[in-house]
């Protein structure tokens, strides 16, 4: 360890500035801002929590903050979550200094990480089952168990990081709670519905038990980690600081397509694949063909959008009914279906120069290649507006068959989405009350979405009056898809 300081205090001589006494307090005073801002949410959000939740919501709210540890668990794994800087990847891993002193700093702020994300993890919790006594103490159990359920998590992807064994327990744990979820969601109806508001008037003894208990299980968790970090293998280190390093550099250029080709690119990377003959389709078909085969060779992908349709139920139950942030759940959803196979697009825009030598008419292209997001954007929506109707949110009706209306402008505004060219930060910056807006990250952000809400405006209007018949808004909505996937493969293929 002291080795590993001294090598420190070394790189730090050596560089040419040095922090002063002006960066620190330029960091200091950040951090006081960034505390005064989020102090009025902060409070506003406790005060919401002390009341009596409903139990109709505590089911869905609860499989909600369930997925989002699912999710971040997910996300620590796929990151590393072990990762160093580049300069150290080079250098300090492959030296014979001790491993968990050079590792040091990244697993502190991977605890730091944890403290943060299990905070608002237990305020969230907190917040779905309400708080009817007791504010204090069953805000702090929360929190305790928050962190401890972040922590834990956390030391556990590090365990997994170190030994394929801690790497299969890790999926078992994200197998677990995404059924949890599941289960969370249907106890709101049936012989389960009572068990929730019994948890959540339970005693606060109770709580502040099962906080000490998860509390003492991440700390066991945690300090096998720290132990784990000498047995990292470097090879896993250099690809996580690799993985981060690209992260950090779309960051920094605020470009986040890279960030999409990055996690293409190292999927795809030394996988050995089995060659199959091309089915005999037409040209423009069989330009596209690539994007079904690419989706078929991914079949995890399909899976976890089969799963994410029942989200909008979820957030409807949670909200109390079909709102605004259901609607954005619905439409986000289908975009993302389509997004999932729009590869092929995004490989002729950047070689537009291959696609031309293919000798394939670019409409043609274009609208065989919108088939595949149309597709999955239908099946997606569909049933995620049947899941609505059988979770008692959405009125009864063939809710379902807004899916293939709605397939041309899903698959138009994916389309769009991933021939988009990259950020373009020359343009100008907008002042705003808020502050600064620079508008070429918002307009790319905005490339495609704009799309997708105008062309499913019927959809929104008849979702938000939920009518007994649904003809007209249908014929509105086919009528739109047709308009909006035409104009869009008629101007881009200009545009080429």
């Amino acid at each position: 360890m002291s080795g590993v300081s001294e090598v420190r205090a070394f790189i730090r001589s050596r560089r040419r500035t040095r922090a002063s006494w002006l960066d620190r307090y330029t960091a200091l005073f950040g951090l006081a801002i960034g505390a005064a801002v989020l102090a009025q949410p902060a409070s506003s959000a406790l005060a919401a929590v002390a009341r009596q939740a409903d139990p109709s919501r505590m089911g869905a709210g609860v499989a909600l903050v369930a997925l989002v540890y699912a999710g971040l668990l997910a996300v620590a794994r796929a990151v590393g979550p072990v990762a160093v800087p580049a300069s150290d990847a080079a250098w300090l891993v492959l030296s014979p200094l001790d491993r968990r002193g050079v590792l040091g700093r990244t697993a502190r702020l991977l605890l730091v990480i944890s403290v943060l994300a299990g905070t608002a993890l237990g305020v969230g919790l907190l917040a779905v089952l309400g708080a009817p006594d007791q504010l204090a103490v069953r805000l702090v159990a929360a929190v305790v168990l928050g962190v401890s359920a972040a922590a834990g998590g956390m030391a556990l992807a590090v365990l997994s990081q170190s030994s394929q064994t801690w790497n299969s327990w890790l999926q078992v744990a994200l197998v677990a709670i995404t059924v949890l979820a599941g289960v969370a969601a249907l106890s709101a109806s049936g012989p389960a519905r009572r068990i929730l508001p019994s948890v959540a008037s339970a005693p606060v003894t109770l709580g502040a038990a099962l906080a000490g208990v998860a509390a003492v299980a991440a700390a066991l968790l945690v300090r096998r980690a720290w132990s784990s970090l000498a047995r990292i293998p470097a090879r896993s280190l250099l690809a996580a600081s690799t993985r981060a390093g690209h992260v950090a550099g779309a960051a920094v250029g605020m470009d986040p397509g890279a960030l999409t080709w990055i996690a293409e690119d190292n999927h795809w990377r030394g996988r050995a694949l089995r060659s199959r003959p091309w089915p005999p389709l037409p040209a423009p078909l069989a330009l596209a063909w690539q994007d079904w085969r690419r989706l078929g060779r991914r079949p995890g992908r399909p899976a976890v959008l089969l799963g994410a349709a029942a989200l909008p139920s979820l957030a409807a139950q949670a909200s109390g009914g079909v709102t605004a942030i259901t609607v954005g759940a619905l439409l986000a959803g289908a975009l993302a279906a389509a997004v999932a196979g729009t590869s092929g697009a995004r490989r002729d825009r950047d070689n537009p120069s291959l696609a031309r030598l293919l000798g394939v008419d670019a409409r043609a292209a274009l609208a065989a290649r919108a088939l595949l997001p149309a597709l999955l954007s239908a099946v997606w929506l569909s049933l995620a507006l049947t899941g609505l109707v059988l979770a008692g949110t959405l009125a009864e009706g063939p809710w379902w068959l807004f899916g293939p209306p709605a397939a041309p402008v899903l698959a138009a505004a994916g389309l769009r989405m991933a021939r988009r060219s990259p950020v373009d930060h020359a343009m100008p910056i907008i002042e705003t009350p808020a502050g600064a807006v620079p508008t070429g990250p918002v307009l790319w952000g905005l490339t495609g979405v704009d799309l997708a809400v105008l062309g499913c405006l019927p959809l929104a209007l008849a979702l938000a009056a939920q009518p007994s018949a649904l003809g007209g808004f249908l014929a509105a909505q086919a009528l739109a898809g047709v308009v909006v996937l035409s104009s869009y493969l008629l101007r881009a293929a200009k545009g080429r």
